[in-house]
């Protein structure tokens, strides 16, 4: 007997650092390719099973709430799932949790709101190096005056990889702030959209202005008149998270 299809909303953690990003590319491992193998083989299907993602995390960058979704003819609850695919995982990537929900739904257009962290390391330990960027030191005093003026509706072309297909560059952020735990400094940022590598060149612009590397009125001129190809700072990668996605 035909088994009816069913959409799931999966959510999952991953350590980017294994990883070429999120979408599947020709010859690289990547967090789309991997789920979607491994779909086939608790399926046991030979076609491809589409996986799609709430974000398209780059590679090197991690995830902590990552959402996506899928459809899938399958004879198991919504826990025997979630124990398939971690028992087809590896550590370095884990289900935290699936949901059955309606035929419509959809990762990415679906999501009222993202939330991002960046972590900044600034103790002598190498073991942070993939999951910080590493630096001689930090005011956050500083950094979150500097934040204070990534709020609310604003164009970030100056903030991001310009694409001429791309319209629309207007993002609305509802919280920009950091915060600080021992030698670990965290921003943390919460928009409806993000564009492609805004926030490593919001924190990269951020970190620029506190080394005398970008001053405050270059760094404010940017935010108030966008422009692109600008040619600014970018953080690493792996000090970015991808901590939340929001559903209304």
């Amino acid at each position: 007997m035909l088994i009816p299809s069913q959409r799931y909303k999966i959510t999952l953690k991953y350590d980017g650092s294994y990883f070429s990003g999120w979408q599947v590319q020709k010859s690289q491992y990547t967090v789309q390719g991997l789920l979607e193998n491994v779909f086939k083989k608790i399926s046991k299907v030979s076609k491809r099973i589409i996986v799609y993602g709430s974000s398209r995390t780059d590679a090197g960058v991690h995830a902590y709430g990552q959402v996506a979704h899928v459809d899938l003819n399958l004879k198991l609850n919504n826990l025997k799932i979630k124990d398939a695919l971690n028992g087809n995982l590896p550590w370095y990537c884990r289900v935290s949790d699936v949901v059955s929900v309606k035929p419509n739904f959809n990762a990415r257009y679906d999501a009222s709101s993202r939330e991002y962290i960046y972590q900044c390391y600034t103790g002598e330990s190498f073991l942070y190096h993939n999951q910080s960027w590493l630096l001689p030191k930090l005011d956050m005093k500083f950094l979150n005056k500097l934040s204070e003026n990534i709020k609310g509706k604003i164009d970030f072309l100056s903030f991001s990889k310009f694409r001429k297909d791309l319209k629309n560059t207007e993002c609305n952020v509802y919280e920009s702030f950091w915060t600080q735990k021992g030698e670990t400094y965290t921003f943390h940022i919460k928009a409806n959209r993000f564009l492609h590598h805004m926030i490593r060149y919001i924190v990269g612009s951020m970190i620029g202005v506190y080394q005398n590397r970008l001053s405050k009125k270059e760094f404010i001129l940017l935010i108030n008149k966008p422009r692109k190809n600008v040619t600014i700072l970018k953080a690493p990668p792996q000090g970015l998270i991808l901590h939340k996605v929001n559903y209304d």
